[in-house]
Formats: structure tokens, C-alpha cells, sequence
């Protein structure tokens, strides 16, 4: 009788299920992290900032999120193979972007969930920062406060439908330049950065 080598389905199934829990775990604490990051950055800024420079660190907010958004629908929409062939060129980032492609579902859970979400919570915070700044103009808080999610709700709404279509039009390149932004901050932490080839 021969020997079967091949996995029984428990364990395979064992297995999966380790790796999801690992995934959610890892996602709680990188989301705990990114998100009390943004909210000291956000807190720190907004402390005694004018109404103006509020608003532009509520803007950034809003678009962080939705370049988020934008990679990881891209990641969801690109295809392997030019990277394949890049990655034979050893065209630095071709490597990253094979890799974010093959965890693509994690990739977009990462930017789309994780990072977006966050980005939604802080912005809300900001905006009645935000909004008390405006009370000045306005005497009203409540006015305030409604113009203010009003605005955010419709720049991010708008800002990731217009990514959307931006990220599934130029998914490649947009994961090109992800993966080479990976692949530089990679070099400078190594000390391996890429030399500049002689003319």
C-alpha cells in the first residue's frame, strides 16, 4: 500500500483558520497603532490651530483615506504578469508588487477597511474641531456642525467614487508606484539602496 503524503483536510483547514486569526490580530494591533498615530498627529495640530489650518488637516485626512481606497482597489484590479516581467528586469518595486498582488485581499481589506475607516473616524473628530472654529462666523454650532459633515461626507464620497475609477483604469501603474515607494523605504531602513548606473 502506498504512503499518501498528501495533507489530511483537517489540517489544512487548521491551518487556514490559524492564518485568519493571525490576520485579524495582526489587523487590530497595526489598526490600534495607525490610529491613535493619526489622532496625536491630528490632536497635536489641531490644538489652537486657526480655522484655516484645521481645515487643511481635515482635508488631508480625507484624502489620505481615499489614496487608501485608490491603492487598494487598484491591487484588486491588477494582474501579475507585467510585473512578472519586470521582476525579470529586476525593475526595482517588481518584486513588492508581485507580492501585494498575491495577498491582494488583504491588501485591499488593509486600505480600503482598516486605513479608510480610520481616516472616517478622525476626520469626524476633526470636523467638529473644525466646526467650533467656524462658530466664530456662524454663531450657531449647530449649523456648523451640520455644514461640516455635510462637506466631508460629500468630498470623500466623491473623492473615492472618482478614485475608483482612476485605480481600475491604472491599477498597474498605480501598484507600480506603491510597491516602488515599499521598495525605497525598504532600501533606506537596509542600507541597500539601488546605485545610480554609470552613463
Amino acid at each position: 500500500m502506498s504512503a499518501n503524503h498528501t495533507e489530511p483536510p483537517s489540517k489544512g483547514k487548521r491551518k487556514k483558520k490559524n492564518s485568519h486569526i493571525r490576520w485579524i490580530v495582526t489587523v487590530f494591533f497595526v489598526a490600534v497603532v495607525i490610529s491613535s498615530t493619526i489622532s496625536f498627529f491630528s490632536s497635536t495640530v489641531l490644538e489652537g490651530a486657526g480655522l484655516v489650518e484645521a481645515f487643511l488637516v481635515l482635508l488631508l485626512i480625507v484624502a489620505l483615506g481615499i489614496v487608501f481606497d485608490i491603492i487598494g482597489v487598484a491591487v484588486m484590479s491588477a494582474e501579475e504578469k507585467p510585473f512578472h516581467a519586470m521582476a525579470a528586469k529586476k525593475v526595482p518595486g517588481a518584486a513588492e508588487a508581485l507580492h501585494l498582488l498575491r495577498n491582494a485581499e488583504k491588501v485591499s481589506s488593509f486600505c480600503n477597511d482598516v486605513v479608510g475607516d480610520i481616516c472616517g473616524v478622525v476626520s469626524g473628530s476633526a470636523s467638529a474641531v473644525v466646526a467650533v472654529r467656524a462658530l466664530t462666523m456662524l454663531n450657531s454650532e449647530t449649523v456648523a456642525q451640520l455644514i461640516m459633515s455635510a462637506l466631508v461626507s460629500g468630498v470623500t464620497i466623491a473623492g473615492k467614487a472618482c478614485g475608483k475609477n482612476i485605480a481600475t483604469g491604472k491599477a498597474t501603474q498605480i501598484v507600480h508606484t506603491t510597491s516602488k515607494l515599499i521598495y525605497y523605504i525598504k532600501s533606506l531602513f537596509t542600507g541597500k539602496l539601488p546605485k545610480k548606473k554609470k552613463k
